[in-house]
């Protein structure tokens, strides 16, 4: 579940903010304001996930006398459904999907409740890194319960053989052994970079930026990586030259970031990935029935412009919509599904009978430390000091309500570069020129 469902967002969301109004018929009538009713009430949860176990939902009516319908829905198709009853102001679910990259556009249009006031966000802050991803307009619009973040993988067996005897701290010497890799002969195309036209093309382009020090947006949506000076053009020169210069595969033109993961990386067709995702480890490269390369994949703290670079988020949080029926009921779920004795358990470190199927890193620093201790996370401590001192929001103060549009205007330009039907510069222009109208529009 880590990324699964997030692979093809990108044309999907776009799609969803703009037919939402043509769908927004469908559901059921609704309150704004909801009723404050726990004991008794029957609230559905709808998410991109299998339930959690019965047992488990079981000991949460017992303790809260709320019952708890689950609805599994595949991302793409939950983010229409959000919309469709949001526009039309209508009941959908007591607690669904919120996605990093549409907290600008929920808390802006008022889809979300503010949770502020319905759950101690400010005690949760320093055990969620996460959190502020999630904030909009000074609301909290959703909990994290998933810790997502982009982070770079190396095939440290490949590296040890061109001769890399340390792994590299800056970007420039991370692009140097990846060249030494391939001119060594170690591996023909050392680097995997999702180059199909999807959001997995937008959030590599996001850290790579961030790695040369950089940013994508200010405050106020404007665009910082206009100048070949600035570290977004220079992150997009470099993505485009090294599937030019060889080092990336040629076929990666049409390959999204799951087919990388599990095709190429695992396979032991390239050696790094420089935007990969947390869990993908323990999930993907050190399970035989997936991976050729078991044991020989690790984490790298980003290779940024002076030393360490940031690790951007990408994680999914739960909310509560504007036309909830039992809004307090919710925000007990959210209390419970969140908390750190239950991620714990969804985690796998109690047995697999409490297992909440597909779960990713927790989101609570105090939960992946349990985890690590208890050694039921790969490399889990490498990811807590990550987690807990380099993750950033992909956008600092937040995510533009118009980000879907935005996304698609990175990825399809960044595709047309790399296949050589447009230059970089007029790329990052079309890029900047979309991001201009959409704030000036906003």
């Amino acid at each position: 579940m880590v990324n699964r469902r997030r692979y093809a967002r990108g044309v999907a969301a776009a799609a969803a903010t703009m037919s939402m109004v043509l769908v927004a018929g469908c559901g059921g009538g609704g309150s704004t304001q909801g009723s404050s009713k726990t004991r008794g009430a029957t609230i559905t949860v709808a998410l991109a996930s299998e339930p959690p176990p019965k047992a488990a939902l079981a000991d949460f009516t017992k303790k809260t006398g709320i019952k708890v319908k689950w609805v599994n829905i595949d991302w793409d198709s939950l983010q229409t459904k959000i919309s469709a009853a949001a526009t039309s102001k209508t009941y959908f679910a007591d607690a669904t999907d919120v996605d990093w990259s549409r907290v600008g556009q929920l808390g802006k249009l008022g889809w979300f409740q503010p949770l502020d006031g319905k759950l101690d966000t400010k005690a949760l802050k320093a055990d969620m890194p996460q959190l502020n991803s999630f904030t909009s307009d000074g609301h909290v619009v959703g909990i994290p319960y998933d810790a997502s973040f982009m982070v770079a993988t190396v095939n440290k067996e490949m590296f040890a053989k061109a001769g890399v005897t340390s792994m590299p701290t800056k970007f420039a010497d991370y692009a140097k052994d990846l060249k030494a890799v391939k001119d060594t002969g170690v591996v023909k195309y050392p680097l995997n970079i999702p180059f199909a036209a999807a959001e997995g093309l937008s959030t590599y382009w996001y850290q790579t930026t961030g790695a040369m020090g950089g940013t994508i947006l200010d405050g106020k949506g404007k665009p910082q990586f206009t100048s070949p000076s600035s570290p977004g053009y220079k992150a997009a020169t470099w993505m485009v030259s090294a599937i030019k210069d060889g080092l990336v595969p040629p076929g990666n033109i049409n390959v999204t970031d799951s087919q990388g993961q599990q095709t190429l990386m695992a396979k032991g067709q390239v050696a790094s990935t420089f935007s990969d995702y947390s869990g993908t480890v323990g999930t993907i490269y050190a399970v035989p029935s997936s991976s050729t390369v078991v044991g020989q994949v690790q984490y790298l703290p980003t290779p940024g412009a002076s030393g360490q670079g940031p690790n951007l988020n990408n994680p999914d949080g739960i909310g509560i919509p504007a036309q909830a029926k039992y809004p307090k009921a919710a925000a007990k779920f959210i209390q419970w599904f969140t908390d750190t004795n239950t991620q714990i358990d969804f985690a796998g470190v109690n047995g697999p009978s409490k297992v909440l199927p597909g779960y990713p890193i927790p989101s609570r620093l105090s939960a992946v430390k349990v985890m690590t201790d208890k050694g039921k996370l790969v490399q889990g401590a490498q990811l807590q000091q990550l987690l807990k001192s380099s993750t950033r929001p992909v956008f600092p103060q937040g995510a533009p309500s118009w980000y879907p549009q935005f996304s698609r205007a990175v990825y399809t330009n960044l595709h047309a570069a790399a296949t050589g039907s447009k230059s970089v510069s007029a790329a990052i222009s079309s890029i900047a020129d979309q991001a201009n109208s959409l704030a000036q529009g906003s």
